[in-house]
């Protein structure tokens, strides 16, 4: 039972689905990153069914469509992720030592450096999605290929919840309270190690199950996504001495948007090219 409590708090704490009331207690907090993937298939399941319902059912233009699917990840998760992205921002930019930078992710005003990053981040963000948008439209995907394509976002959300997840309970953590801080300490630390990067291989086997072009796509989003991994360890380490709440969703939000940029160049590199069948 504390593994199905487990997964209510994850589902609970980081979407605005609905989920029934239960009560934190650490026992039932114990598989929580076990349970963050499914956070993130649920959110690429969303974007998905937003893609194939302005491209295929209701005909909305590519541009149109890529500009409401950037807001679904927001509306899904309520910016949870988004708000550690704007106070890592602010802390980053404002080129004091650790102990400040930290007490910056704490403060809840948004200072200028939030509020350009996050503009620059949308802009580029849904730049990328009316890319991936307009190659859903092109005459040349079809069948097995547009299949895939549908079904990427779904690998990529799932994947980079799984590289979350694994952070806070394998990187050093920057302070011992807070959300990350509760979570590690409540922790089956093995166990979820273990659960997450089999979360990571059944993203990549599920990405085969269309071929070697959805093998190699599944392969291009893990690459790209243990870069932007190795980066962020080294980062967090570096400005804030460890990982944090908003530190993991600041991660989130590169990782997501680089992962759509790798699957754009595939796409216009592979599938368009006719490699992937």
């Amino acid at each position: 039972m504390n593994g199905l409590y487990s997964c209510i708090i994850a589902i609970s704490m980081y979407s605005r689905l609905p989920m029934p009331k239960v009560e934190w207690r650490k026992e039932r907090m114990a598989y929580v990153m076990c349970c963050f993937p499914i956070v993130g298939l649920l959110e690429g399941a969303a974007l998905a069914l937003w893609f194939w319902l302005g491209m295929k059912l209701f005909r909305f233009s590519e541009l149109f469509t890529a500009l409401a699917g950037a807001a679904v990840p927001l509306l899904v998760t309520g910016g949870i992720h988004m708000d550690g992205f704007l106070d890592t921002m602010d802390a980053l930019h404002s080129y004091g030592d650790r102990e400040r930078k930290l007490n910056i992710l704490k403060d809840p005003h948004i200072g200028a450096f939030a509020v350009i990053g996050m503009a620059v981040y949308m802009l580029i963000y849904t730049g990328i999605l009316y890319e991936y948008t307009s190659i859903l439209a092109s005459a040349g995907v079809r069948g097995r290929s547009e299949g895939m394509l549908y079904f990427l976002p779904v690998v990529a959300f799932t994947m980079e919840r799984a590289f979350s997840g694994l952070s806070v309970v394998a990187f050093p953590l920057a302070k011992q309270e807070g959300l990350a801080a509760g979570f590690a300490a409540a922790a089956k630390k093995r166990m979820e190690r273990l659960a997450l990067l089999a979360w990571v291989a059944f993203c990549v086997l599920a990405s085969a199950l269309f071929g070697i072009g959805g093998l190699a796509a599944g392969l291009a989003v893990l690459s790209v996504q243990l870069l932007v991994f190795a980066w962020y360890y080294r980062m967090s380490w570096r400005q804030f001495g460890g990982v944090t709440g908003d530190l993991a969703g600041f991660f989130l939000q590169v990782c997501e948007a680089a992962s759509f940029g790798i699957l754009v160049l595939f796409s216009k590199l592979v599938v368009i090219g006719g490699l992937a069948g």
